[in-house]
C-alpha cells in the first residue's frame, strides 16, 4: 500500500498534515522525528512538519540525518522547511520578527509543488519566527512574501521542496493543490475514503470495548454526540450509559434543550445530573486559565465516579467514553513530545492521562477534526440540529468568563502604546493595551499576553491588515480588538473578580442575545463558532463589565479567521448587550488564529 510518512516535529500541525493527505485519498502515518531512517524506506515520500522550536535551539527535536539521503521525495513545512536548509547547507536566521496569519505569496516558478497553478499570487497562512535567508547549491526559490524572501524553494533533481507557510490549513486556499502536487511527485495511488474509515472506527470500537460497557460523558456538543452515537451503533445502547452533567457553565437553559434534542434523536440511554453548585464552588477565587481548566476536568471525573458508585457499577467492567477530537490532544501537548502546550483540555488532565495509560478510556473521534466529525455524524444519520451545532468548549462559559485579581500590563506598556500608535500612522484609529491577558499561539507556542483595543472609524479590511501587522511587529500583544461601543476610550479599570453565579448568568444572557441574532440572520452555517467573552473590565468609568464578540471561520479549529459580520448587525448586537445592566462596553475580536486562540482561555 502506498503511504506517506509525516515526521512529527511538534507544534500543532503534524496530524493536520496527515489528515489533509488522507483527504486526498492517500494513506499517511505520523512517525516521531527521531525515527531511524531505515524504518522509512517503505514510504513513497516524507513530509517534515512544523514545530515550535528553532533549529539552533539546544532542545530542538532530534532526527536522523540519514533521512536526507533516502532518495525519496521530501517536503518540509515551516520548521521542516528550515530544518532541510539547516542540514543541507542553507542559512536560517532569527530576529527578523514573526509573521502570523494571512500573507500573500508571489509564485516565482510554476513548477513542482506549484505545477499548473493558474495564478502567480496566492493567499497563504504563516506562523513563524525564524526564516531561511540563503539557499545551498542546487536549490531555487519558488515563492516569496513581503516579509519572507524565501517562502518556498525546490531542488527538482532531488525532489526536495520546502514552504515556510502552512499548506495543510484551510486558510491557505490552494494548500490542497500544493499537497496534491507533492503526492503526484511521490507517485502515490489514492485509495482512502471516509466510508472505509467509518467501518474501521466501528470495528475498532467493538474490539477495544470487547467484554466491557462504556460510561459516556455527553455534553450535547457535536463531538460528544457523534461519539455517543458511534458507541451506540458499535456496541448497542444496552452497553452504553450516557451522562449529561449540568455544570452551571452551559448556555441559558441548555441542559433542558440538549436532553430534549438527544431523546428526540432516539437516545433512550441518556441520564442527566445537576452538579452546577459543585462546579461553581470549585472555581472560588481561581484566576489562572490553566488552573481553571484542570479543576473543571477533575470535577467532571469526580462526578462520573460518584454516579458510578451510586449505580453500583463495577469499575472492571466499564470504560470511560469521551468525545475527544484531535485538536484537544494537540493543544494539550499530549500528541507529541515536541509540542508546546497551548491549553489543557478538560479531557486531557493528568488523571485522565493515567486512565488512558491503563486502557480505561475509549475515544471514538480522537484522530479526527471537527469537519470530519460532522461528516461522520451525517453518515450515521444524526439530525442536522445536532451535527451542525456551534462548537462549545467542555468547560463551557467558565473559560469565556475571564478572572483577574488586578491590572496586568506588559513591561513599558505606555512606551509600547506610543510605538503602536506611531505604527497606526495616518489611519483614523488609536490603540490602547488592555490590562488583562488572554491565551494565544505564536510560532506554534503558547503565549499568555495582553490584547490591544483599537477605536475610531474604520472597515473590516483595514482592521484585518492592522491586526496582522501589529501582532507580527509587537510580540507583547497576541490579540487585537475593535471597540464597537464606546468609540473613544479614555480610561480602563480592572474589577477584581473570579467566576461566580452572577457573572455566569450575565454571560448567559449576553450569549443568548448574540446567538438569537446569529440564528435570525441565518449565520449559523456561515460562522463556525461564536464565543462571547466577559472581561472584568470597566471602560470610561462604567459600572458594568466588557463583552468581547469573537465570531470565527474555520473547519478544523487549528487555524481560524475572524468573521466579518455586517456592521448593522454588529451594532444591533452591541446595543442589545448594553441593555444588560451589568455590561458597559462591547469589543469585537479581529484577530486570526494564530496568533490568538479561538477561545480566550
Amino acid at each position: 500500500m502506498d503511504k506517506i510518512a509525516v515526521l512529527d516535529f511538534g507544534g500543532q500541525y503534524a496530524h493536520l498534515i496527515a489528515d489533509r493527505i488522507r483527504r486526498l485519498g492517500v494513506y499517511s502515518e505520523i512517525r516521531p522525528s527521531w525515527i531511524p531512517a531505515e524504518k522509512l524506506v517503505s514510504y513513497r515520500g516524507l513530509i517534515l512538519s512544523g514545530g515550535p522550536a528553532s533549529v539552533y535551539a539546544k532542545n530542538a527535536p532530534k532526527y536522523d540525518k540519514r533521512i536526507f539521503s533516502l532518495g525519496m521525495p521530501l517536503l518540509g513545512i515551516c520548521y521542516g522547511h528550515q530544518l532541510i536548509m539547516h542540514e543541507l547547507g542553507g542559512l536560517v536566521e532569527g530576529g527578523h520578527g514573526g509573521e502570523y496569519g494571512k500573507a500573500e505569496l508571489q509564485i516565482l516558478k510554476k513548477e513542482g509543488i506549484f505545477r499548473e497553478f493558474d495564478t502567480s499570487k496566492i493567499t497563504v497562512w504563516m506562523s513563524h519566527g525564524d526564516v531561511v535567508t540563503r539557499l545551498p547549491d542546487g536549490f531555487e526559490t519558488l515563492g516569496k512574501t513581503h516579509d519572507c524572501p524565501i517562502a518556498a524553494y525546490a531542488n527538482p533533481e532531488r525532489n526536495i521542496y520546502g514552504v515556510q507557510f502552512h499548506p495543510e490549513v484551510t486558510h491557505t486556499p490552494k494548500g490542497q493543490d500544493i499537497l496534491s502536487n507533492f503526492l503526484d511527485i511521490c507517485g502515490t495511488k489514492r485509495l482512502w475514503n471516509m466510508d472505509k474509515y467509518l467501518d474501521f472506527i466501528l470495528r475498532t470500537l467493538q474490539k477495544d470495548a470487547e467484554g466491557k460497557k462504556v460510561f459516556m460523558l455527553v455534553s450535547g456538543g457535536v463531538d460528544s454526540t457523534v461519539a455517543f452515537a458511534l458507541l451506540n451503533t458499535a456496541l448497542g445502547p444496552e452497553r452504553v450509559y450516557g451522562l449529561l452533567i449540568d455544570t452551571g457553565f452551559l448556555r441559558l437553559n441548555e441542559a433542558i434543550q440538549v436532553e430534549k434534542s438527544l431523546r428526540s434523536a432516539g437516545f433512550s440511554n441518556l441520564h442527566v445530573t445537576d452538579a452546577s453548585q459543585e462546579f461553581l464552588r470549585s472555581l472560588l477565587r481561581v484566576y489562572h486559565p490553566e488552573r481553571k481548566r484542570q479543576i473543571i476536568g477533575a470535577k467532571f471525573l469526580a462526578v462520573q465516579k460518584r454516579v458510578c458508585y451510586q449505580l453500583g457499577m463495577n469499575s472492571r467492567e466499564w470504560l470511560l467514553g469521551q468525545g475527544t477530537i484531535y485538536p484537544d490532544t494537540i493543544e494539550s501537548a499530549t500528541a507529541s513530545r515536541n509540542a508546546d502546550k497551548i491549553k489543557t483540555h478538560h479531557n486531557r488532565i493528568p488523571q485522565i492521562e493515567v486512565l488512558i495509560a491503563q486502557g480505561k478510556v475509549i475515544e471514538p473521534l480522537k484522530n479526527l477534526y471537527k469537519d470530519e466529525v460532522r461528516e461522520l455524524g451525517e453518515k450515521i444519520g444524526l439530525p442536522e440540529e445536532l451535527v451542525w451545532r456551534h462548537p462549545f468548549p467542555g468547560p463551557g462559559l467558565a473559560v469565556r468568563c475571564l478572572s483577574a485579581k488586578y491590572e496586568q500590563y506588559p513591561e513599558r506598556h505606555l512606551e509600547l502604546e506610543r510605538e503602536i500608535n506611531v505604527c497606526l500612522g495616518d489611519t483614523e484609529l488609536r490603540g490602547t493595551i488592555l490590562p488583562v491577558r488572554s491565551v494565544g499561539v505564536q510560532g506554534d507556542a503558547r503565549t499568555y499576553k495582553n490584547p490591544l483595543v483599537l477605536f475610531g472609524d474604520t472597515d473590516w479590511e483595514t482592521l484585518e491588515k492592522i491586526s496582522t501587522k501589529l501582532t507580527n511587529q509587537f510580540r507583547e500583544i497576541n490579540r487585537v480588538l475593535f471597540s464597537v461601543i464606546p468609540n473613544i476610550i479614555d480610561s480602563l479599570q480592572v474589577f477584581p473578580r473570579f467566576v461566580g453565579p452572577k457573572r455566569i448568568f450575565t454571560l448567559q444572557k449576553a450569549d443568548k442575545i448574540v446567538m438569537d441574532i446569529v440564528e435570525e440572520k441565518e449565520l449559523m452555517r456561515e460562522i463556525w463558532q461564536f464565543p462571547v467573552v466577559l472581561l472584568p473590565l470597566s471602560v470610561n468609568g462604567a459600572s458594568g463589565e466588557s463583552i468581547v464578540l469573537r465570531p470565527v471561520l474555520s473547519e478544523e479549529a487549528m487555524t481560524a479567521q475572524f468573521a466579518k459580520i455586517d456592521w448593522m448587525t454588529v451594532h444591533r448586537m452591541a446595543k442589545e448587550l448594553l441593555e444588560i445592566e451589568e455590561i458597559g462596553a462591547v469589543f469585537y475580536d479581529v484577530t486570526h488564529k494564530p496568533p490568538a486562540t479561538i477561545e480566550w482561555e
